[in-house]
């Protein structure tokens, strides 16, 4: 029964330290998305959280090269925006340009990254609570 009783404070911890990091995430992302201008493009903080996936060019997020410049290409956060309805199913948006990245400063292009990588831990919990609510139905049909 102790193991018991130890793997469910484990978990209990796990899931109270996802929350915090949440939380931190959440005020560091809403801290960039100014720092960035990102607000130019994007009035409300939360719309942020309207478009399917925000991506960045310029800079790789691949986990053998991540941080690393694509010569040539700029800097750039996209967000797509999808809409089942129109004739062209997804579309990409500019939310900041920065230039050609080998002429961005490093700090400013970290800044850039992690705010990327910032936005898509957020977005990962809103769609885990998205399909766990769309798990629910299964779970009344079984009773």
């Amino acid at each position: 029964m102790s193991s018991a009783l130890e793997r469910l404070k484990n978990l209990t911890n796990k899931i109270s330290s996802y929350e915090l990091a949440r939380k931190e995430n959440i005020k560091r992302l809403e801290e960039l998305y100014k720092e960035l201008g990102i607000y130019q493009k994007v009035d409300n903080f939360n719309d942020l959280f309207d478009f399917k996936a925000i991506n960045l060019s310029g800079v790789s997020l691949q986990d053998d090269s991540f941080g690393t410049i694509k010569e040539g290409k700029y800097l750039q956060i996209l967000a797509i925006l999808y809409d089942k309805n129109a004739a062209i199913k997804s579309k990409n948006i500019s939310l900041a340009y920065f230039g050609r990245v080998e002429s961005v400063d490093s700090e400013l292009r970290d800044k850039v990254v992690e705010f990327v990588i910032r936005y898509r831990f957020e977005k990962s919990f809103i769609n885990l609570e998205h399909y766990h609510t769309m798990l629910g139905s299964f779970t009344k049909k079984d009773v």
